[in-house]
């Protein structure tokens, strides 16, 4: 639950970069503003033109985003904080080191008689599209973090529950080992088939389940099908009193998941 709030926070935080985007371009370009509405009933608009106020807007975005950045994507925080702040000791202004500090004091630098401008709000536009740009980012890879600490964890708990496999054929509780074992397999099966984005239509599907479904898709070949339905065989001995299983076997679905586990993902 927890994740899928913060997967919702951060959401939020790229349509509100979006609205303060097109915020920034109202305030260069007004008649931009009517464009907008037309894409609006009359009672969305009213909350639409409370975001797109960069200039009330912008600090609460910019903190919150900032810190996100920093979270979860800390090689492009110096990146995301430059576009805002401007570096110290700038003796002139022109485009390559204007800031968006500058538009939201209203910044604009002209020269001479006729005023030729040098530098003014609009170079701030593609400024902020680059943190935008640097924020949506972050979904990308805060959902690549999570498969990865996924992964891991589950990897970590399978070889845990195969050490116990292995604990319990040495104390002679074969069925119970090749039990553990079975489950393990059927977990990594299911996690190879969510990673392809296959999904068994049973409710309660099995290693056969699982197994036919991956050959099916072509993502395992016909040996691996083969391997595992050899597997899947014992692991039933284990759950039926009527078959008994020996040592010898559960010692070869020890390992064979081991393989699997290793070789199909």
């Amino acid at each position: 639950m927890n994740i899928e709030k913060y997967k919702k926070d951060l959401d939020d935080l790229i349509e509100r970069g979006r609205m303060l985007h097109y915020g920034m371009i109202i305030e260069i370009n007004p008649e931009e503003k009517e464009t907008l509405k037309k894409r609006y009933t009359k009672e969305k608009w009213k909350n639409v033109e409370v975001m797109i106020d960069f200039k009330n807007k912008y600090q609460t975005w910019y903190s919150e985003a900032l810190e996100c950045v920093r979270q979860i994507l800390p090689s492009r925080l110096d990146d995301f904080v430059r576009y805002y702040k401007p570096k110290v000791g700038r003796k002139e202004y022109n485009y390559e080191n204007y800031t968006i500090s500058d538009f939201l004091t209203g910044l604009s630098v002209t020269r001479g008689y006729q005023k030729e401008k040098i530098v003014g709000p609009d170079a701030a536009i593609p400024l902020f599209k680059q943190q935008l740009a640097i924020v949506e980012s972050l979904k990308n890879k805060f959902e690549s973090t999570l498969f990865d600490i996924r992964q891991l964890v589950q990897a970590d708990f399978f070889d845990n529950e195969l050490d116990v496999a292995e604990e319990l054929l040495k104390k002679g509780f074969i069925r119970a080992a090749g039990a553990i074992a079975g489950v393990v397999l059927e977990g990594h099966l299911q996690t190879v088939c969510e990673n392809h984005g296959k999904k068994v239509s049973k409710s309660k599907p099995t290693i056969s389940d699982f197994n036919d479904l991956l050959k099916k898709e072509n993502i395992i070949e016909t040996a691996d099908w083969r391997r595992i339905q050899f597997l899947g065989d014992i692991r039933n001995k284990c759950d039926h009193k009527k078959a008994e299983p020996k040592k010898g076997e559960i010692e070869d679905l020890i390992e064979g998941v081991k393989k699997v586990m290793k070789n199909i993902f």
